[in-house]
């Protein structure tokens, strides 16, 4: 991959990356220090890397990128603080998408990464598999379990509108 091939990569596929890891830490800074962590590994490996696959290399790199970040952050809770929206559920919501956002937190990580990666970024059950390491039937199990949490917590959408 030449230096012009990479930044045309940062310039088409940066803001993909950085909506897939947004929707799943919900964190804006955290997410862009991962986003750049991403393309610093791309930029590290930028002559092994072939240019027709660098979507797939970056999505998969921005989700063990995540990973990582979000095992390490696990390790530095602090038991004391204890954050009280967390444990509140608040019934009453007029815009959908506070709603889909608060549906997406009640799954696991794996969960919330497939149904974003398969809904929100349109890719194919085996495109998930090779990201996310899974393989097809796993990929489509993680996915259905997903749907299931999601209508349970969001219900009937017409008692939501």
């Amino acid at each position: 991959m030449t230096v012009n091939e990479y930044n045309s990569c940062v310039d088409e596929y940066a803001d993909s990356v950085y909506r897939f890891i947004l929707k799943n830490i919900q964190d804006k800074d955290r997410t862009k220090d991962i986003v750049q962590d991403t393309f610093e590994k791309l930029w590290i490996k930028v002559a092994e890397v072939d240019a027709s696959k660098v979507k797939s290399y970056l999505f998969t790199s921005a989700y063990h990128t995540m990973i990582d970040a979000i095992r390490k952050e696990k390790f530095k809770g602090d038991f004391e603080m204890v954050d009280e929206y967390k444990h509140v559920s608040h019934n009453t919501f007029s815009d959908l998408k506070k709603i889909l956002d608060m549906a997406l937190t009640k799954l696991s990580d794996i969960q919330r990464s497939v149904i974003l990666l398969r809904d929100y970024e349109g890719y194919s059950y085996d495109e998930i598999g090779e990201i996310t390491g899974l393989n097809e039937s796993q990929v489509k199990v993680y996915i259905y379990r997903a749907r299931l949490v999601l209508k349970e917590y969001i219900g009937n959408l017409d008692n939501v509108i």
